[in-house]
């Protein structure tokens, strides 16, 4: 889901039409949304969850609690339009409380009912076209799309606006099915299926291992020939618990009189070879003096070719030395063209500003500017407070020619 747009009238603290436009606010990846208390923070995101569930979060929904702005001049309807797109479409939602507006013929009041429109935008044709203006009609597609009710809206996407303790503590059984819904578990359910086939598949991988590992086991059998192992072979089926165990036991003791036999023909062995061997050493040591000679004349030979080739080393150095030298300094120069380059920007930047301002401003310095800039902020603010008031004194004119 995905914000574009939020109108706001007469809605909690904004007694007149306010435009979030968040698209704008967007562009950049996330955005922060502060302010002092009281400034309208939270009503923002009231002001979205009414208009997508008709409803605002927590006790402000609490019987007796008014939406309304009590700062909306009289006639201006408490109003919000939020347009969104989910689920690859673009809608608008528009919504009004119930409240009270003046009667049309005389004086007094009358309860207006809450009304809903939803209209969806059409790429082809370029423009809205109604869907429906029944609450429940409304709040069934939008709750199909977004795929939670308010409820879980204010819990999960609303985390620091919704009582998410109580999330927290819920039972094992709401939490479960509220984030199958929100996460979509199907997924494990197919990693549970796929777990499952892996796990036959080492079954059966087991069975032909252990049939592999009795194949070799009566391998090492005819093998063993006369030895005492051979006259009690492994028993067992493939799949059987500790085939593996069974096997390795049975060749331990087959390895371990092996091992016995080969020590026997070890020492017969060793008679036969002692007389190689002393051949061996001879040869050996014959050996051995040629590849010193060899690589004493190779070392002679290298210690030329880098005797030769000492000039070029040094030169090598030299260029080595001064590319270090150069380094150290190369950081404090990319460091005064950097300087360079950002104070050409600000100046650039600072004579564009100077050349919006009147020429008898042009030349006045920043605190003279930001004195006027306050002087006229608060005339500003003068001014609105006597135009709200002129409207104020025309309403109760108008009022008092119809009484």
């Amino acid at each position: 889901m995905r914000l574009h747009r939020l109108e706001i009238t007469a809605f909690g603290p904004f007694g007149t039409a306010q435009t979030v436009d968040f698209d704008t606010l967007s562009a950049a990846g996330l955005f922060l949304l502060h302010g002092p208390t009281g400034a309208g923070k939270t009503s923002v995101l009231d002001a979205v969850c009414f208009a997508l569930y008709g409803s605002v979060p927590g006790v402000r929904q609490s019987p007796g609690a008014s939406l309304r702005s009590d700062h909306a001049p009289v006639g201006t309807y408490t109003e919000v339009l939020l347009e969104l797109t989910v689920g690859e479409r673009r809608l608008e939602i528009t919504r009004r409380p119930a409240q009270q507006r003046p009667k049309k013929r005389g004086g007094g009041f009358t309860t207006e009912k809450a009304q809903t429109w939803l209209r969806e935008y059409d790429p082809a044709t370029g423009e809205w076209a109604g869907l429906s203006r029944s609450h429940q009609e409304i709040g069934e597609e939008i709750t199909q799309l977004v795929g939670m009710s308010r409820e879980q809206f204010c819990q999960v996407v609303l985390l620091p606006q919704g009582d998410f303790a109580k999330f927290l503590r819920a039972d094992a059984e709401a939490r479960g099915k509220l984030l199958g819904r929100l996460f979509d578990t199907r997924r494990f359910a197919a990693v549970e299926e796929r777990l499952a086939d892996l796990r036959r598949a080492a079954e059966q991988q087991v069975r032909e291992g252990d049939e592999r590992l009795l194949t070799l086991a009566h391998r090492m059998t005819q093998a063993a020939g006369g030895l005492d192992a051979a006259r009690a072979p492994v028993e067992g089926r493939p799949g059987d618990p500790g085939l593996a165990e069974s096997v390795l036991t049975w060749a331990a003791v087959a390895r371990t009189e092996a091992r016995e036999a080969l020590d026997i023909a070890g020492v017969r062995f060793t008679a036969a070879e002692r007389g190689q061997a002393a051949a061996r050493a001879a040869l050996d040591a014959e050996k051995e003096l040629a590849d010193r000679q060899a690589r004493h004349a190779d070392a002679l030979r290298r210690r030329e070719q880098l005797t030769a080739r000492a000039p070029e080393r040094d030169r090598h150095q030299a260029a080595l030395d001064r590319s270090l030298k150069a380094e150290r300094v190369a950081p404090a120069l990319g460091l005064r063209k950097d300087a360079e380059r950002e104070h050409a920007t600000a100046q650039a930047a600072r004579e564009r500003s100077r050349a919006h301002l009147p020429p008898d401003l042009a030349d006045q310095g920043a605190e003279h500017l930001s004195a006027l800039e306050h002087r006229l902020r608060g005339e500003l603010g003068g001014l609105g407070s006597a135009r709200r008031a002129e409207q104020r004194a025309a309403a109760l004119a108008e009022e008092r020619a119809a009484l």
